[in-house]
C-alpha cells in the first residue's frame, strides 16, 4: 500500500532559528534545514523577508510547505511559500543542533 507522504513531500512544521534558518518537519519524519539568505539575496518577493521580525513571526506552514504569512489572515494565496520539493532536498538535520530546550 502506498502513501501520499511516500511521493508527495509535505511541511507539517516550520521553526525559526537564528541567521535566517528554518527547521522544516517533513510527513516523511525528516528535518530539513532551510537557510533562507540565498533567497533573500536574490531580492524580489523574498525582499520582505530581510526584515528578521517578520521572518520569525510570519513563518508558518501553508499549501503544506514552508511559507511566511504576508497578510496576517493565514491566506495561503498571498504568503510567500517555498517549493515543497525544494525544501525535501534541502539538508537533513537534528533538531538539537539547531534548538535548544530550557
Amino acid at each position: 500500500m502506498w502513501h501520499l507522504k511516500d511521493i508527495f513531500p509535505e511541511v507539517i512544521q516550520s521553526v525559526a532559528c537564528p541567521d535566517y534558518l528554518v527547521l522544516a518537519y517533513m510527513n516523511d519524519g525528516l528535518i530539513r534545514l532551510v537557510d533562507a539568505k540565498p533567497l533573500i539575496e536574490q531580492g524580489g518577493v523574498f525582499d520582505m523577508l530581510k526584515d528578521e521580525v517578520f521572518f520569525k513571526e510570519r513563518l508558518t506552514v501553508l499549501n503544506g510547505t514552508v511559507a511566511w504569512d504576508v497578510s496576517g489572515r493565514y491566506d495561503p494565496t498571498t504568503c510567500i511559500d517555498l517549493d515543497p520539493f525544494f525544501v525535501a532536498n534541502m539538508p537533513i538535520v537534528r533538531e538539537e543542533d539547531y534548538l535548544t530546550f530550557s
